[in-house]
């Protein structure tokens, strides 16, 4: 499985044409404590780069954009009881939503996991 990021600090796991996509820990520790999750439904047709979900913390809201295109196979139920595992686990079982990519390619746009601690390290 490989890792890759946005500079929007979203994060893209790839198993064959399947991505499951999460914020990284630096985007929650800005975030502060999630209070509440949206996910998208599973079905809905993502464009890379659209608003594919929201994630509200006691600081401010924010929107979670599709690191790459394709349709969401499943949304995490969890966050809906738990949106903390956010906080808690960012990069593991905090994620977000799974999609099936409809053009692997673009994957090659974005950044490994050593640009991306390159890129927040500058910030």
């Amino acid at each position: 499985m490989s890792r890759y990021f946005t500079e929007d600090h979203e994060w893209v796991d790839i198993d064959g044409d399947i991505g499951t996509v999460g914020i990284s820990d630096y985007a929650q520790g800005q975030l502060g404590d999630i209070v509440f999750v949206d996910v998208p439904e599973d079905g809905k047709q993502l464009a890379k780069g659209d608003e594919a979900a929201v994630v509200e913390s006691v600081k401010a809201a924010s929107d979670v954009y599709s690191p790459v295109s394709g349709n969401v196979l499943e949304g995490n139920a969890a966050l809906t009881d738990d949106p903390s595992l956010v906080n808690s686990d960012p990069e593991g079982e905090g994620w977000f939503f799974k999609i099936t990519l409809s053009d692997p390619a673009e994957v090659e746009e974005l950044m490994d996991e050593t640009a991306y601690e390159a890129f927040v390290a500058k910030l």
